[in-house]
């Protein structure tokens, strides 16, 4: 009779299973099943709206306009697309205490001007949410607040106010008498989500939900939570105290822009020029061996990084690679190809590699200047402080074109620097401080003859 009214659930993916497994078939987590009650068809009552259900040919549909606004964060609405868009339901997630439920009472004090702005608050009480906005200097009178888990209240609320921006801090803390789980289920998320979701697009609403992460840094419960959404944000923290916001879904614009804040007394302050944090101040002449810059291109912004390496004798005779800002197996490639192609024995020695800054790159741009960081750093060959190099490696040693390839030399230039290495390429005539290379070890020649021996 028991199992009749439970079925398993996995955390991680949402999988229902009538049995608890270890390991989850779809997505391989080990232990996520958690034990749930079957809700009856019949216990489904509350009044959520949903999409229209009418049977039409598509081209008879009538398209409404989605407004977009601007928030007044710059940062934040260069990773949404431009602006908010009104309806949507976009997800927050990051670490805790990195500054998630700052950054949304800024963003409802910026939209309290123009739209009736809510807060939910599920974690807080209201006197640390409004001890928060004073320390922020935001305009108390113009937001809204109500600190209530009951999605049928929220639901009420959000009719008889109709606000155009709401904020559920957060999506954890939800639950609905219909789902006979505790909040924070993959059911009571799953269904809190859909209804709030669906509220927010017949209500013209733009909803933003607060999420938690696990201990591997992913959005805490079922992965159909960010499929119901039209956007998911996550916040990073680099280790200046630069807060990293990136888009890995977007159904209103690119996910390749990044936001880039700084923490301070007032809250979250957007950065208009990440170069000034990511390359560090030394004077003319100082610069050590192992350092190379690179030009990085997210979305429509282009600055500069620094690449630092090291490289040390290996001890215990196996060598290994540290580098947690860029993924280890790109560094292992990297190092591969040098000792392949340029004649540099890296196998004797561990690797350390970092990124001034600590934001974290993945583009395939960088790896030229990961290369002349590692061989800067095994020969203690100091590159030279005004060069810029950028481009992908292959197998055979070549150095490949990249994207942007214009805005990455014209954003070297603008910051100074006369020494610009790239790869060939035929669109761009090659003069003055620009120089090609199309391999390796010819790339290493010309750092070579500009740079200076540290011996």
């Amino acid at each position: 009779m028991k199992a009749a009214q439970i079925h398993f659930v996995c955390s991680s993916c949402g999988r229902v299973e009538s049995k608890w497994l270890g390991r989850c078939p779809d997505c391989g987590s080990w232990n996520s099943f958690v034990e749930e009650k079957v809700i009856p068809a019949k216990a489904e009552t509350a009044a959520s709206p949903s999409l229209d259900s009418r049977l039409r040919k598509l081209a008879d549909v009538e398209v409404t306009d989605s407004v977009r606004v601007e928030s007044g964060l710059s940062e934040f609405d260069r990773v949404l697309g431009g602006g908010i868009m009104k309806p949507s339901s976009v997800l927050v997630g990051g670490e805790p205490g990195i500054g998630k439920s700052t950054i949304m009472l800024q963003l409802l004090d910026a939209c309290s001007g123009r739209d009736t702005v809510l807060y939910v608050s599920g974690e807080e009480s209201p006197g640390q949410v409004k001890l928060r906005a004073e320390r922020l200097h935001l305009k108390l009178e113009k937001i809204n607040i109500i600190c209530d888990t009951r999605l049928e209240v929220l639901m009420d609320v959000i009719d008889s106010l109709k606000p155009g921006v709401v904020v559920i801090d957060s999506l954890q803390t939800l639950a609905s008498s219909t789902v006979s789980s505790l909040a924070g289920s993959v059911n009571q998320m799953r269904y809190c989500c859909m209804a709030l979701s669906m509220q927010a697009k017949a209500g013209g609403i733009a909803m933003f939900f607060i999420g938690h992460v696990t201990k591997d840094g992913m959005l805490a419960g079922p992965k159909i939570v960010e499929h119901l959404v039209d956007t998911v944000l996550y916040f990073e923290n680099a280790q200046t105290g630069v807060r990293i916001l990136r888009s890995i879904k977007n159904r209103f614009g690119s996910v390749d822009e990044i936001g880039i804040f700084r923490m301070d007394q007032d809250g979250l302050t957007p950065v208009r020029d990440p170069s000034l944090f990511f390359i560090s101040s030394r004077e003319k002449g100082s610069l050590p061996a192992g350092i190379a810059y690179t030009a990085v291109a997210e979305g429509s912004r282009t600055f500069l990084v620094e690449i630092q390496a090291l490289t040390v004798p290996c001890k215990g005779g196996l060598s290994r690679v540290y580098s947690d800002r860029i993924e280890a197996a790109r560094i292992n490639r990297v190092a591969a190809i040098l000792e392949r192609h340029a004649g540099l024995m890296l196998s004797d020695s561990d690797i350390y590699v970092n990124v001034a800054g600590g934001i974290r790159l993945n583009e395939v741009s960088i790896e030229l200047a990961v290369a002349l960081a590692l061989w800067s750093a095994k020969t203690n060959t100091v590159l030279d402080e005004k060069q810029v190099c950028f481009g992908e490696l292959s197998l055979a040693g070549e150095v490949r074109p990249v994207a942007f390839l214009e805005r990455r030399i014209k954003a070297a230039s603008e910051m100074g620097f006369d020494h610009i290495l790239a790869p060939y390429s035929p669109d761009i005539k090659a003069q003055g401080s620009l120089k090609w290379c199309r391999n390796i070890k010819q790339a290493i020649m010309i750092s070579k003859a500009h740079g200076l021996n540290d011996e």
